[in-house]
């Protein structure tokens, strides 16, 4: 029980986590780039959205997912 409650953790987390960078604009935007002409890369999008304030509840989902997969594991 613990570890399929691990796993449903651990998938909404990873779930989680993708909605939240979908959700934060378009991942591709055709523009001309200043060097390389068309290109999808989303002008001066930087890795902020992959930032820790962000993304903080997905992360606390998958690591709780983890560690009671580990912890079911162990028991088991």
């Amino acid at each position: 029980m613990t570890t399929w409650l691990g796993a449903m953790l651990f998938i909404v987390g990873i779930l989680f986590l993708a909605k939240a960078a979908i959700d934060r604009g378009r991942l591709s935007d055709p523009h001309v780039g200043p060097r390389a002409g068309r290109t999808l890369e989303p002008p001066r999008r930087g890795l902020r959205f992959l930032g820790l304030a962000a993304n903080w509840p997905g992360i606390v989902f998958t690591a709780a997912g983890a560690l009671l997969m580990l912890a079911g594991a162990l028991i088991e």
